[in-house]
C-alpha cells in the first residue's frame, strides 16, 4: 500500500529523554509521522543533511522545514491537536510556569543530571555532591506535586510531559537510593507517567532505520 501524502519525518532514539518527550506529544496529539529509530554511534547520513548538529529528535516536515529541538517539535503536535489542554493557552499565568519551569529543567537540572550520570567525567566535585545540586530541582518538583497532582494544577499539562523523562534519567543513575529518597509525591506522579499506555507505546522497541526500508508509521 502507497504511503501517500508523505509524512513528516522524526529521527528518533529511544531511549533519549529529548526524543522521549517529543514522541509523547506527538503520541498524545494523534499526528503520524515516519519514525526512524538511530543509532547515536552510526548517524545515518540523512540525518546529518538535514541536521548537521546530528542530535535528536529532528522533525522533517512536508515542505523540507527542519524542527530541531524536542520543545519546538512537542509545540507543533499540540498546536495541531492538544485535546486536553496541555499548553495551557486560556491562562496566561500559567503558559509562563510552564515556560519557565521547562527552562529550569532544560537549562539547570540537565546540567546537574549529566555531571552525576557521568561523574567520572567531573572529576572537580564527588558523584554525590553533583546529586544533591540535582535534588534541589527534585525538591521543588515534590512541593509542587504536594498540592496539586500535576506540577502546576489537576491536570496535565506541557510541563510534566517535558520533564518526567528527565527525572526518570535522574532516578535511574542510581535505583537504590532514588527508592530511598524523601520524595514520595514525585515518585507517585513519575510511575504515573512510566506506566501510561502513551508511554508504553513510545518505548516499544523500534528496529534502528535504513534507507530504503518500509516507512514506519508513528503512532
Amino acid at each position: 500500500m502507497p504511503f501517500a501524502p508523505m509524512l513528516p519525518i522524526l529521527y528518533s532514539f529511544r531511549r533519549c529523554p529529548y526524543a522521549m518527550r517529543a514522541r509523547m506529544a506527538i503520541q498524545y496529539s494523534g499526528i503520524q509521522v515516519e519514525l526512524r529509530e538511530i543509532v547515536l554511534r552510526d548517524k545515518p547520513a540523512e540525518l546529518l543533511l538535514a541536521s548537521p548538529k546530528g542530535t535528536v529528535p529532528v522533525l522533517i516536515l512536508n515542505n523540507e522545514n527542519v524542527i530541531e529541538q524536542s520543545l519546538d517539535i512537542m509545540q507543533w503536535a499540540l498546536f495541531q491537536n492538544d485535546p486536553q489542554q496541555w499548553l495551557c493557552q486560556q491562562s496566561t499565568a500559567l503558559s509562563t510556569q510552564i515556560a519557565q519551569l521547562i527552562d529550569h529543567n532544560d537549562r539547570v537540572f540537565k546540567t546537574h543530571l549529566d555531571q552525576y550520570k557521568y561523574a567520572d567525567r567531573y572529576p572537580d566535585q564527588p558523584k554525590e555532591y553533583y546529586c544533591h545540586q540535582g535534588e534541589l530541582f527534585l525538591r521543588d518538583l515534590e512541593t509542587r506535586l504536594a498540592q496539586t497532582p500535576f506540577l502546576l494544577s489537576n491536570k496535565i499539562s506541557l510541563a510534566d510531559v517535558a520533564i518526567f523523562p528527565f527525572i526518570r534519567q535522574f532516578a535511574g543513575v542510581d535505583p537504590k537510593w532514588f527508592d530511598s529518597a524523601p520524595y514520595p509525591k514525585l515518585k507517585l506522579w513519575l510511575n504515573f507517567f512510566c506506566n501510561s499506555r502513551d508511554y508504553q507505546n513510545i518505548m516499544q522497541k523500534f528496529a534502528v532505520w535504513q534507507a530504503g526500508a518500509r516507512p514506519f508509521i508513528f503512532p
